[in-house]
């Protein structure tokens, strides 16, 4: 029986429909129909041009006409069968792509979760930076102040010091009458007489 099923497969296969279009009536019959090919005698198939039409067939694209009675039950398993290995198929690869997503996910999650502490951390580093940076600010204001004070008590020490030493110079010793009339070396006799 399987034998006969398989030839009957066989022809089902490689049996096609043909459109065919009679130049005279300018319409399409089914090749398949009785009426239209049985009717036309011979003589005028060969007196006329005739065109056909013919779906291109391979067994990948072969699909059931499911409305044929004429289909055994070996087909029908046979199908089923078939249909139900590409359900494995496709339900195999749509869940190795939903783990895949999965996985995808949640390893995006991830990142994300450690970019977000990252980005914090560095927020939180960022923002002592910029305090300690302003408080260096203020110290550095602070110390300029205190040279430019300090510069200026310098400038004003040093004046003072330079006409303290000018005054300094220019007073004569109090037992130095020299310019008012008395001679250096008599003033120098007088001191060491009086001193014994």
């Amino acid at each position: 029986m399987k034998t006969n099923n398989n030839n009957k497969r066989f022809s089902r296969k490689h049996d096609r429909k043909v459109l065919v279009a009679e130049e005279s009536t300018k319409s399409w019959a089914d090749s398949d129909s009785d009426t239209s090919s049985s009717s036309s005698s011979s003589s005028e198939s060969e007196q006329e041009e005739v065109h056909c039409f013919m779906a291109d067939q391979t067994d990948e694209d072969e699909v059931f006409d499911f409305s044929n009675v004429e289909f055994t039950r070996d087909d029908l398993v046979i199908a089923l069968n078939d249909m139900v290995k590409e359900y494995r198929k496709l339900s195999h690869s749509f869940e190795e792509a939903k783990a895949e997503n999965m996985s995808l996910k949640s390893s995006s999650a991830e990142s994300s979760s450690d970019e977000q502490e990252d980005a914090d951390i560095l927020k939180t580093e960022l923002s002592k930076l910029q305090a300690e940076n302003e408080l260096l600010r203020n110290e550095i204001s602070e110390l300029k102040a205190e040279v430019a004070k300090s510069t200026v008590e310098m400038s004003s020490y040093n004046k003072a010091n330079i006409t303290l030493q000018k005054l300094y110079e220019s007073q004569k010793q109090a037992g130095d009458k020299t310019g008012i009339g008395f001679n250096n070396s008599e003033f120098c006799e007088g001191e060491s007489s009086t001193q014994s």
